[in-house]
C-alpha cells in the first residue's frame, strides 16, 4: 500500500485503539502494583511483630529483606520504600473495607494521601484524585495547600468537621474556601501588586485556579462588560459553575475590604441576575477575593447572611499549617459570635 493511502482518519483511529489498549495495562499493571505492596505491607507488619521483642529487629529485618529483593528483582525495594509499604498497611489496615483502591490511583498518589494524618481528609483525597483525574503533582499541591480544610471552612461547616457526604452538597457556601491559596501565580505579597498583574497572572495560570477554584467552574470572561442605559461596567472575572447552575463574579483587591466594594458586588450580582441570566439559572454568586477582610465591613453590610455574596482572603505564598489553624480558628470565633448574638436577639 502507497503510503499516501493511509488516510489521517484510519490513521487516528488505529492509533486511538492501540494507546487505549496500552493505557488499560498500565492501568492495570499499577493497580496489580498498588495491592501487591498493601499486601507486601501487611507481611512486613505482622512478621516484625513475631520479633518485637527484640530491640531493633523490624529495622535489621527489612535492611536485610531490601538487600534480598534488590539483589534478585533489581531497584525500588529500598529500605525507605519497604518502610512506605509497611506505612501503606499501617495507614490503610482495612483497605477494601473503610479505603477503597482506587484503579485511577498510582503508588505516588498513595505515598502522598498516607502522610496526611486526618482520616476524613484522606478520604476526601482518594475520592478526589480518583475522581477529577488528579495527576500526583497536582494532589500534592492540593494537599500542601490545605485544600480540604480550607473548603470546610466555609460558613456552613465551620462548627465541626463534615464527613464526604456532606460535601457534596450544591450549596454556594459549600464551594467557597477561605482563603484562596494563589502560590502558582509566582508573585510576591510584599511586592505591591496590582489588581490588574493579579488579574493577568490568572488568565495566564486559568487551569490552576480553576483547581483551586473547586469543582464545576468554567471560564466565562475577563473584564466582563455589563451595561445600562447609561453606563457600562466591567467585572474583573466571571465564571459559570455548573453543579450551581448560576454565574460566578470574581472583584479582585489587593487592599483591605471596604463596604464600597461590598456596595459594588452587590450591584454587580443584582445587574447580572437582571440582565445576563436565563430562566433555567440559579441567583448569581460574587465572590471579592481580597487581601484583608474586614470583620466590621463584613458584619455591618449586606455580606452578612446573604448566601449570594462572599469576602474571602487570597494569599499568595502557601500559608504554614500554624498560620492556616490561626485563621481558621478566627473565622470560627467569628461565625460563632455571630450566631450567638442572633440566638440573643430572638430570646428578646
Amino acid at each position: 500500500m502507497r503510503k499516501d493511502m493511509v488516510s489521517d482518519h484510519f490513521y487516528a483511529e488505529i492509533r486511538t485503539i492501540l494507546e487505549g489498549a496500552r493505557q488499560k495495562a498500565y492501568t492495570a499493571i499499577n493497580f496489580a502494583m498498588v495491592e501487591a505492596y498493601w499486601q507486601a505491607g501487611r507481611r512486613i507488619v505482622k512478621e516484625e511483630q513475631k520479633g518485637k521483642e527484640r530491640a531493633g529487629y523490624g529495622e535489621e529485618l527489612l535492611k536485610n529483606l531490601s538487600k534480598k529483593l534488590t539483589g534478585e528483582l533489581g531497584n525500588g525495594f529500598s529500605l525507605a520504600n519497604l518502610k512506605n509499604f509497611r506505612q501503606f498497611y499501617l495507614t490503610f489496615p482495612e483497605l477494601g473495607k473503610s479505603y477503597a483502591l482506587r484503579s485511577e490511583l498510582s503508588w505516588t498518589h498513595y505515598r502522598l494521601i498516607m502522610r496526611v494524618e486526618n482520616p476524613e481528609a484522606r478520604e476526601y483525597y482518594i475520592s478526589e484524585a480518583a475522581e477529577q483525574n488528579w495527576s500526583s503533582r497536582v494532589l500534592e499541591r492540593q494537599i500542601n495547600s490545605f485544600y480540604y480544610e480550607r473548603l470546610l471552612s466555609s460558613r456552613h461547616k465551620q462548627e465541626e468537621l463534615a464527613v464526604q457526604a456532606a460535601l457534596e452538597k450544591n450549596r454556594p457556601s459549600d464551594l467557597i474556601k477561605d482563603p484562596y491559596v494563589l502560590e502558582f501565580l509566582g508573585l510576591s505579597e510584599d511586592s505591591g501588586n496590582t489588581e490588574k498583574e493579579i488579574e493577568a497572572a490568572i488568565i495566564g495560570n486559568l487551569q490552576t485556579f480553576l483547581l483551586e477554584m473547586g469543582k464545576g467552574f468554567s471560564f466565562v470572561g475577563r473584564q466582563f462588560r455589563i451595561s445600562t442605559e447609561t453606563s457600562h461596567f466591567y467585572i474583573d472575572l466571571v465564571f459559570y459553575n455548573y453543579l450551581l447552575k448560576c454565574f460566578v463574579l470574581i472583584d479582585l483587591k489587593v487592599g483591605k475590604l471596604t463596604h464600597q466594594d461590598v456596595g459594588q458586588m452587590d450591584m454587580y450580582v443584582r445587574m447580572f441576575d437582571d440582565l445576563k441570566t436565563q430562566p433555567d439559572d440559579n441567583p448569581t454568586i460574587g465572590i471579592i477575593l481580597c487581601a484583608q477582610k474586614d470583620d466590621t465591613v463584613v458584619r455591618y453590610s449586606v455580606l452578612k447572611g446573604n448566601e449570594q455574596i462572599f469576602a474571602t482572603k487570597y494569599r499568595l505564598i502557601l500559608p504554614t499549617e500554624e498560620e492556616l489553624k490561626a485563621e481558621l480558628e478566627r473565622e470560627k470565633r467569628l461565625f460563632l459570635e455571630h450566631k450567638a448574638e442572633e440566638k440573643g436577639r430572638e430570646i428578646i
